[in-house]
């Protein structure tokens, strides 16, 4: 849900944050996220939500890796040819496989 929000633009992000903040997948680094998530509510920025989104692929979160997260969203979120090869560096930069996530309930 949180790569289709960060993707897409789809569910609202009330939605969103109060999926991740039910269903919360014990990742370490996490905890500080979902207690801002708590706090904001809706309000919770999509840059803390893509650092969160880096965290729970098992990444840093820093900076560099926030910025390109966001560079790679804003081209997949234009359509087009762009969207696809941005949709493909978003699964590199997160490097996780599709059964890992699904372990770790990020999908389903």
């Amino acid at each position: 849900m949180l790569d289709r929000y960060l993707l897409e633009g789809k569910p609202p992000k009330e939605e969103v944050v109060a999926t991740l903040l039910r269903e919360r997948p014990n990742v370490p680094g996490a905890a500080p996220f979902y207690e801002g998530l708590k706090i904001l509510g809706a309000r919770t920025p999509d840059l803390s939500l893509m650092a969160l989104r880096l965290v729970l692929a098992g990444k840093k979160a820093d900076d560099g890796a926030v910025k390109r997260l966001r560079a790679i969203i804003a081209r997949a979120r234009k359509n087009g040819a762009a969207a696809s090869e941005a949709l493909a560096s978003y699964k590199e930069e997160l490097g996780r496989g599709v059964e890992e996530e699904r372990r770790l309930g990020l999908i389903r």
